[in-house]
């Protein structure tokens, strides 16, 4: 494989941040009104979301669709590649359900994460077969999907090793999630990201966390599902830094969100964890990316230390 190395692009808006609705606590409703409120334009939805509003599946659709915010992917479909026999067919019935959610919604890009399943082989000849599967599936939704290596996953728990297989599938719509924590997690070398193609990375998720290591699968997913914070929140602010002027250096253009789980957030009020998102990616846009960022009424916010 050769390196990929794009000729880098200026851009000036902070459009390509937005936040997870995982993150916040309450009803679609307010976690929409918050997002928007705080200046973002997009919003990585969470199936949970959309599937658990008490009004029903058309209602939460019609909430983001009037909402004016773009949709950044819709998440997650898990454990779906390796499994044979009763077990694949059933996770086929599941993906073709989240992809009718997704177009319904009309988020473009489905996230996919290596499996964790104790039933799922790690057969890499396999593992493509099922990723082209998933693609072929999503394509004519007009969907791509995302395929992102989980730090704790069963045979594929790294970012380099997501890709390889991505690419061996060579399928139009399948592409690499990129997910900072899992890289921190893991301690993955970002030289690694050399060799991707930065047109197949179709979502970036960003978030850091309070201690350096995690050492265990079961201390990377402990960390993952409770403790992320925003970037620039935790202790990996230079790491993170580091790997957002790398992607862009790549020639990466497409969206950042922020996915954050925090066990803490979910307990205080929506306009409070959403400026502390705004205030992440006005660090991001303007110390680490140098780029001027236009605010709602022209309004210029504090960027984080």
């Amino acid at each position: 494989m050769r390196p990929f190395n794009k000729v880098p692009q200026f851009s000036s808006h902070i459009g390509d941040f937005g936040m997870d609705t995982i993150t916040l606590a309450g009803p679609l409703e307010a976690k929409l009104a918050a997002v928007k409120q705080a200046g973002f334009s997009q919003i990585m939805l969470a199936a949970r979301d959309i599937v658990g509003h008490p009004q029903g599946v058309d209602t939460a659709v019609n909430l983001v669709r009037a909402s004016g915010l773009r949709v950044t992917g819709f998440q997650v479909l898990r454990d779906f590649e390796g499994l044979g026999g009763h077990l694949h067919d059933y996770k086929v019935d599941i993906a073709k359900q989240m992809i009718t959610l997704a177009s319904a919604l009309g988020a473009k890009v489905l996230l996919a994460c290596s499996s964790t399943s104790q039933h799922a082989s790690g057969d890499g000849n396999a593992i493509v077969r099922d990723l082209r599967k998933l693609a072929m599936l999503a394509l004519p939704h007009g969907i791509k999907v995302a395929y992102e290596g989980l730090s704790w996953g069963r045979h594929i728990n790294e970012v380099h090793a997501a890709w390889e297989l991505v690419e061996r599938a060579d399928f139009p719509n399948l592409g690499l999630g990129v997910d900072s924590y899992h890289i921190f997690a893991t301690n993955t070398a970002l030289d690694r990201l050399d060799f991707i193609d930065p047109d197949k990375i179709f979502l970036v998720q960003l978030a850091d966390f309070m201690w350096q290591e995690t050492r265990t699968p079961e201390e990377r997913r402990d960390t993952a599902r409770h403790f992320r914070v925003f970037p620039g929140e935790g202790v990996h602010s230079e790491a993170l830094s580091t790997l957002v002027r790398k992607l862009d250096s790549l020639g990466y253009r497409g969206d950042y969100s922020f996915e954050v789980f925090n066990d803490d957030y979910q307990q205080l009020p929506l306009p409070f964890v959403a400026q502390r998102a705004q205030a992440s990616a006005l660090w991001l846009a303007e110390t680490v990316l140098h780029r001027t960022v236009p605010l709602p009424g022209a309004m210029r916010l504090r960027a984080m230390n």
